[in-house]
């Protein structure tokens, strides 16, 4: 019986997180949400609008339930696909006024542990998978690589840490690093569809200090935005950024009711 609800807190050290952001039409974006859910856009100085869906790679260790010591939990490298979106929410429960929620929908998960894959499959909606990941640091570079199972979300990727702050890639649709960082994330939320009604299920990050560092990067092989409703697109990369030694970890889910539909 899947447990709907995220039940667990949970804490982890991030060694190393690199996210890439790549830029799509709205439309083939839309359709992967949760019904409640908006994508969250961008609109380049060229008028043409975009939405985002990114590739996490994380080095941790200590990942486990918050009610427990540090030095109980796992070191992992895991990756994660996700698509930038919104959630309109009332502000009481009278629903007197709006706020916006900014987050993520999780696509895909991968973990190289048979235990974390099986926890995550009852614990969570982050659809974890087990694969072979790997990482290492030679000298100012940091690799990580991914072989999927299917072979659908396999990943090499080579990131430069060091010299100056890397600019934006070269077809990117940011007009400036700043708007590039509001597409950094990991963002403060994720949602899922809920178990009941047009609910949603948001489970809310907490995080130490977060500075994202524009990164330079060799994408060698990438091949989730080859497949399914990514199946003839053309992805762009956006942005690339990198941060190391945050304490990272997310509360129990809830369930939210979207905005205009509480009844």
């Amino acid at each position: 019986m899947r447990i709907q609800e995220h039940p667990l807190p949970m804490r982890a050290h991030f060694t190393d997180s690199l996210v890439l952001t790549y830029a799509f039409p709205p439309e083939v974006l839309r359709p992967l949400l949760t019904p409640g859910l908006e994508l969250d856009t961008y609109r380049a100085p060229d008028g043409r609008e975009y939405g985002f869906a990114a590739v996490a790679a994380v080095a941790l260790r200590g990942l486990r339930p918050a009610f427990l010591p540090a030095e109980l939990g796992l070191e992992q490298v895991m990756t994660g696909y996700r698509v930038f979106a919104r959630l309109p929410v009332d502000r009481s429960r009278t629903g007197t006024g709006v706020r916006t929620l900014r987050g993520l929908r999780i696509l895909r998960s991968q973990t190289s542990s048979p235990v974390l894959a099986a926890a995550g499959a009852v614990l969570s909606r982050y659809r974890y998978e087990r694969a072979v990941l790997g990482t290492r640091r030679v000298g100012d570079r940091l690799d990580f690589a991914v072989r999927s199972g299917d072979g659908r979300a396999d990943l090499r990727v080579s990131a430069a840490l060091g010299g100056p702050t890397a600019p934006l890639p070269p077809r990117s649709p940011f007009a400036t690093g700043r708007d590039a960082r509001r597409f950094a994330g990991p963002l403060p939320h994720t949602f899922e569809r809920g178990g009941r009604g047009g609910d949603v299920l948001v489970v809310k990050a907490l995080r130490t200090s977060w500075e994202p560092r524009p990164v330079a990067v060799d994408v060698e092989r990438l091949t989730f935005f080859r497949h399914g409703p990514f199946q003839g697109t053309r992805p762009v990369l956006a942005n690339a950024f990198h941060v190391s030694g945050v304490d990272y970890g997310w509360h129990r889910g809830v369930l939210m009711t979207p905005a205009g539909r509480r009844g």
